[in-house]
């Protein structure tokens, strides 16, 4: 894994993870990196300053914890909640909808047998974890999504 700085075009700068520089190019050529403050899909890598160790007879100070029972005020935690919910539901849109077939796709893509290159569904946490045991690259969303049948 490797982590990096990323700026979008709105200014603000955040912290991201991927499995290589080569994953995170692909995922950002695909529209699938975006600040998760703003929403904005125009990001680039930061100036990221280097991790230098202290020599041995040299202490770092510790940053200061936070105190115990702090919690961020409420609107910051409704604004990133609203953030997540609009990234995936921008990631999404590029998604089809494959409802209780979800494992049986995900396999199928896996071994090459389906085109659609991204799909979301349902699935059972015991089918999750047989799509993970056999090396199918999964994860659950982070929002509850209603399915299409199920809407007004």
């Amino acid at each position: 894994m490797i982590v990096f700085d990323l700026k979008c075009g709105g200014g603000h700068v955040f912290e991201a993870w991927f499995g290589s520089s080569a994953a995170y190019e692909a995922q950002r050529e695909s529209g699938l990196v975006a600040c998760p403050i703003c929403g904005n899909a125009e990001v680039t890598k930061a100036v990221m300053a280097p991790n230098v160790a202290l020599k041995g007879n040299q202490r770092a100070t510790p940053p200061s914890a936070p105190t115990s029972g702090e919690a961020p005020p409420p609107e910051a935690v409704k604004a990133a909640m609203a953030a997540i919910a609009a990234m995936q539901a921008k990631m999404l849109e590029k998604s089809t909808w494959v409802g209780t077939a979800f494992a049986d796709k995900a396999r199928a893509m896996h071994l090459g047998e389906e085109t659609v290159t991204q799909i979301h569904g349902q699935t059972t946490p015991e089918q999750a974890q047989e799509l993970i045991d056999e090396g199918v690259p999964v994860a659950p969303l982070l929002v509850p999504v209603v399915p299409p049948e199920s809407r007004n």
